[in-house]
This record gives structure tokens, sequence and C-alpha cells, in this order.
């Protein structure tokens, strides 16, 4: 799970994280959809579904050990769920029309399937995670500010890190785990930042496959993705000034709510919010947005 940047729309971008990270990788569009223009995005099932599976794992740990079993997890979904459309009212346009509850039922079910499912992965009446849904926040020797939330960070007696984040959907095949492989690798290179250890464990759980994927990050691993990060924010801090982010058309365009205003789907994107300056150095008479606000 990861945070946004910045708090209204024209805003430039401020920090990274994961996910934003990886919107840019597939789409620089995308990005500046999300982080320049803000633009609002519809609900959808799966992704809601998987906030109420991270809601529901983070909460079952406030009850004693001996408490946490899989019944008293399902019980919670519903609850969880409540809780969720108190805070996200807009989150029952999703269920509009379902006069019976039949799709919410079915829907809740299948919550309640990956909760279930995560009871054989992993023993939660021996795990006392040291934090939860940990917000985190470092800013490198080079002024970029990294930013996350990590679902779960387990501290050993002997001091050894583990950071652990649930995936609700089902592993991917070997070749194309690297996405998953950054976030974590990201995170890591957060909690190496703040606290000077390398964790000594990234952990992956897919509850959707039931599978369990475990990686051992050395210092070497953690330079590499600073490096991958800084060059991905200098591209992020061009486009900025430019106004220059071109769409990239890959598979996941079907998932986009944005197709509308995206060129490759004969869209217009709405009027950049911010001061440009041509790529050649000149301002042509735009003006120019200085690094100090990247």
């Amino acid at each position: 799970m990861s945070t946004s940047q910045g708090s209204s729309a024209g805003r430039p971008p401020m920090s990274l994280s994961p996910s934003r990270a990886g919107d840019f990788m597939q789409c620089p569009l995308l990005y500046r959809f999300r982080v320049i223009d803000r633009l609002p995005e519809k609900p959808s099932e799966a992704a809601t579904r998987g906030t109420l599976v991270h809601a529901v794992l983070e909460r079952l740990f406030d009850v004693p050990a001996v408490e946490r079993t899989a019944p008293r997890a399902r019980a919670l979904v519903p609850r969880q769920w409540e809780r969720l459309l108190a805070d996200r009212p807009e989150l029952g346009e999703l269920f509009a029309g379902d006069a019976e509850g039949e799709r919410l039922a079915r829907w809740l079910g299948e919550a309640e399937a990956l909760v279930e499912r995560w009871f054989s992965l992993e023993d939660p009446a021996r795990l006392e995670p040291a934090e939860r849904e940990m917000f985190v926040e470092a800013e490198l020797e080079s002024g970029l500010r990294l930013r996350g939330v990590i679902d779960r960070v387990d501290v050993a007696p002997s001091g050894e890190v583990r950071i652990v984040d649930y995936k609700t959907g089902k592993a991917p095949r070997p070749e194309y785990s690297e996405s998953a492989l950054f976030q974590m690798n990201f995170y890591a290179l957060v909690i190496w930042r703040l606290r000077k250890v390398v964790p000594r464990r990234l952990q992956l759980v897919y509850l959707g496959s039931g599978d369990v994927l475990t990686f051992d990050p050395v210092q070497a691993d953690l330079e590499r993705v600073e490096r991958k990060l800084l060059a991905l924010w200098e591209a992020i801090r061009l486009a900025t000034e430019t106004g220059d982010w071109r769409p990239r058309r890959t598979k996941l365009c079907g998932w986009c709510d944005h197709q509308a205003v995206c060129p490759e789907f004969g869209g217009v994107p709405p009027v950049y919010p911010l001061s440009v300056s041509p790529a050649d150095g000149s301002d042509g008479g735009q003006g120019r947005m200085g690094p100090d606000r990247v």
C-alpha cells in the first residue's frame, strides 16, 4: 500500500511512493493524471476488497494472540466494511442496484475467503508485529523524498527486520514479478535509510493463490534501487518542467479510467496546470518551474 503526493490539482510532485513510481514506469501520462491533475477515478470492487482485507488483517492483531483465529478474522470482515463505508460513502456506489444484496454478499464472501486463506500461510497467533500499516518517509542525500505505507514490519529479538506485504491477487509468473519486488526493495531502502539496517527479509503474501514469496536483500541491491529511483525522479522532474508526459499504450490500458482524455484513444488531456519550459532551456515566454519546487 502507498500514499499519494500533493493535496490539490496543479501542484508539482514533491515525493515518490512505490505506486506512483510504478505509474510513471507504466505510463508517464497516467502519472500526470494522478499526481498533477488528480483526476477522479471510480472505485473498483477488486481494489476495495484489497483495502478491506488489509484492514481486517491489521485489526486482528488488536486482540490477544490466543483469539487470533480464522472465525474471529472472518467476523471482522462485515464490521470493517461498515467502517470503510462510513469513512468513504462513495464506495456504496459499487453495489448500486443490488437491491437484494446478492452481489454484496458474494463480494464479502470473497473477502472472507481471502482472509481465511491467510491462516494457511502464516500463524498470527505466533506473530507480534512491531508495526502495522506503518507510514514511512525518508529523504535521500539527493533531496528526493521517499514515502509509503508498509503493511507489516516484524522485528526479531536479534534485531533482524522483516517487511511483509499482503497481496489479494495471485502470485505473478517469475517473468512478471519485477514490479512487486521493486515495491519491496523500495520499502527496504526507506527502512535502511531511516534505521541504518538492511532488512533481513522481504516477504510477499499472495492471498489469491496461497503463495509466499521471499527475498533477502543485501546493501548492493538497495543501492541499485536508489540509483534507479534517482534516474526516475530526474525523468519526472524533466516532464514536470516541460509538460511533456508521453502516453504509453499497454495491456493495462483496458483498466484505465482516463481513456476519454488520453491521446492513445482519441482523447485530449486537460490543460496542463503548471508553467512549462521548452526542453531546449529557453523559457518561451512561459516561465520556468525551479528545481526547488519539484
